[in-house]
């Protein structure tokens, strides 16, 4: 046990001694300290103080929650079948041990500090953490009767199993498919950068042709630019049925998961006294009730649905009549709507993508982030759990180092598809010292082929630029305490604003020079480029709107008004797409079973709170737009009263303290392009 890495974790996680014989071991022996110390902290003569409860607990949880993050993210970007069955063999022991925890007496012992005289003196940061733990010990069942508890213990402990299986058989269903082209003439209209990508995953895979994954990269490259049809309906069909019961004769189907998922969160809901899981969610957000919500989505979907409407005719149309297509499918779209962009503003992504290296992107973001918060972004080392794997320091003006973090970019098999940050380490100075920020931000982008360098498209670059935003976010923070530093503790509905508030950054002009570089000639992207991507920046913008807000509407409803005794999951996604959406999808469409937001991902009954965080994170960008976009103030300003501040105080108290007034959606439809209806 002495040479377990997950047990000495001091700065730096050394990611390749990591291996799967450590998991269970080093968790066990992490919980055991960590229930030791829970043990004394709970006694009766334990004096109710912060230093003498608080304090000693955190120290020994966020040794266990750092070790089990490392396990959980090696899960993530390097899942083998060892690692995998380590894991699955600790995720009960590690659910329980957070269960108990969230339902033992320290509840009792959070409430006495409240009621203490001395709550008074605590900072006032310390006394709103303990505010929040008291409701997630409520949503927890800490004050619920031993058999209701016991109850919910089995629940949260089943859903963990659940979700976790949710997400293996995507994944799993995702590697297993492999689609062999052998005829180059195939592939005609596929961009030569994918062509060679197919050809190096057939070579790796020990096949002669062209070999096309259902990695992101791989499937878009075929749906947007592959001239053969039926291409493009082969590799839309393995999409869509992905872990359902048409994919692989059902051998990775998740519709009995969805379904036990559903009905154990109506279970949770019901046992917490509340009428739906939607309430249990957003008792910690900023909405304050489903209907609100429901309301909220709605009415967007009024306001997009015409221009939608107009949109989806307009690329039916051009299909039709341009491209000879009588019947346009949903694997025609992707396809008609990029040839309608080019032969409308006369380029395309992929000539966009040869501007946008990786080198020059990184550059050109660092200098940004450099220019408004005035930081340093540097190369640094550490232990990487992959040779893609980057590392790199913040600095501030004086040299001082604020934060880390790691970047791993490329898609590959055994690493979940999507994009996201994760916080590795929090900013704390629990061990007398100040320890700062760690995060690790991921992408699924193509990987370079030969010696060029990557090449992003500019979705890639709006990707980076949000997850960049969540790691600025979590690293940039200056509360000390963990339970409110970073993204710790924010509204979930709040937490995507920074990120998408960078995303605006990727449309200036200045910014743009600086992000690019020709991959052969080391120009910057040329004027008349940059017009034509600005004025093709909301093509189709309203169709985007409604297929979030039909993700969005479904999640909600999903986990309100539907009754898992007697609804059928596909049925109501039908609805929905019925009341907001202007794609008609084919009856073997499976969607639902690879929304791994809401079914593994921690997005249940929150899938709205992209398009709400994109109300403020559109309206905070907007006062950038007044100011001048690079101006060092506003930087500041977002700085001091945002970012450093992580969740010390309310979601909406930073907004407003930033923006001098409460939030407007008018910023997020003229942002999107979408007009307002005419009265």
């Amino acid at each position: 046990m002495s040479n377990n890495p997950l047990l000495s974790i001091t700065d730096l996680i050394d990611f390749p001694a990591i291996k799967p014989e450590h998991v269970v071991p080093g968790m066990k022996a992490l919980i055991e300290e960590a229930q030791a110390t829970l043990s004394e902290v709970t006694k009766d003569t334990t004096p109710a103080t912060w230093d003498d409860v608080i304090a000693p607990l955190e120290r020994k949880t966020l040794a266990l929650s750092r070790a089990w993050g490392a396990v959980s993210h090696l899960m993530s970007v390097c899942d083998e079948p060892q690692l995998r069955k380590a894991y699955n063999e600790a995720l009960p022991i590690v659910t329980q041990f957070w269960i108990g925890l969230s339902q033992s007496n320290l509840s009792q012992k959070y409430k006495a500090i409240k009621e203490s005289a001395g709550f008074k003196s605590l900072s006032a940061v310390r006394q709103r953490i303990i505010n929040e733990e008291l409701i997630d010990f409520k949503l927890a069942g800490a004050f619920l009767p031993q058999a209701q508890k016991a109850e919910l213990k089995k629940v949260k402990e089943t859903l963990a199993q659940e979700s976790q299986k949710f997400s293996e058989n995507l994944l799993d269903a995702t590697n297993a498919y492999g689609l062999l082209v052998e005829d180059e003439k195939e592939l005609e209209g596929i961009p030569a950068d994918d062509i060679a990508s197919f050809k190096e995953t057939a070579e790796a895979n020990q096949q002669k042709g062209y070999r096309i994954t259902l990695q992101v990269p791989h499937y878009l490259a075929v749906l947007q630019y592959a001239q053969n049809r039926k291409l493009r309906e082969t590799l839309y069909h393995a999409y869509v049925t992905r872990a359902s019961e048409f994919d692989f004769e059902g051998k990775f189907n998740n519709n009995d998961v969805m379904r036990r998922i559903v009905e154990l969160r109506e279970k949770e809901a019901s046992i917490l006294g509340y009428r739906n899981y939607g309430e249990v969610s957003l008792a910690t957000k900023m909405a304050q009730s489903p209907d609100q919500v429901i309301a909220f989505l709605r009415d967007l979907a009024q306001k997009s649905l015409p221009q939608a409407k107009a949109d989806m005719a307009e690329v039916k149309t051009f299909a039709r009549e341009k491209l000879g297509i009588d019947d346009p499918q949903s694997w025609d779209l992707p396809f008609a709507s990029e040839k309608l962009r080019e032969a409308r503003y006369a380029y395309s992504d992929q000539e966009v993508k040869q501007y946008f290296t990786l080198p020059a992107v990184f550059k050109g973001l660092f200098g940004l982030v450099q220019t408004l918060f005035n930081i340093r972004i540097v190369k640094d080392s550490a232990p990487l759990w992959h040779p893609d794997v980057q590392f790199f320091r913040i600095e501030n003006d004086k040299g001082e180092k604020i934060a880390q973090f790691y970047m791993d970019l490329y898609a590959r098999p055994n690493k979940r598809g999507g994009a996201w940050m994760d916080n590795d380490r929090t900013r704390n100075r629990l061990y007398g010292t100040l320890q700062t920020p760690v995060a690790y931000l991921v992408c699924n982008f193509a990987k370079p082929v030969g010696d060029k360098p990557a090449l992003l498209t500019h979705d890639d670059v709006l990707t980076l630029f949000h997850e960049f935003g969540h790691g600025l976010h979590h690293m940039l923070s200056r509360i000390e305490e963990p339970a409110a530093s970073g993204i710790n503790g924010v509204e979930w509905d709040a937490v995507e604003c920074p990120s998408q508030f960078m995303e605006n950054f990727a449309w200036n002009r200045t910014v743009l020079e600086n992000l690019t570089s020709h991959v052969q000639t080391g120009e910057k992207l040329p004027r008349t480029l940059y017009d034509k991507m600005l004025a093709a920046k909301n093509f189709q913008s309203a169709m985007a709107m409604v297929r979030q807000l039909e993700f969005g509407l479904f999640d909600m409803l999903l986990h309100t008004s539907f009754d898992s005794g007697k609804d059928d999951i596909l049925t109501l996604l039908n609805e929905v797409r019925k009341e907001v959406a202007v794609t008609e999808q084919p009856s073997y469409n499976r969607f639902a079973n690879s929304f791994s937001h809401i079914f593994a991902g921690g997005y249940a009954a929150g899938y709205y709170s992209y398009k709400w965080a994109e109300v403020l994170s559109s309206d905070a960008f907007s006062l950038f737009e007044e100011t001048g976009v690079l101006n060092p103030e506003t930087g500041k300003k977002w700085l001091d009263e945002v970012l450093a501040v992580g969740s010390s105080r309310l979601a909406m108290e930073s907004f407003i303290a930033f923006r001098g007034r409460a939030p407007r959606i008018d910023a997020l439809l003229r942002h999107s392009g979408i007009k307002p209806i005419a009265k």
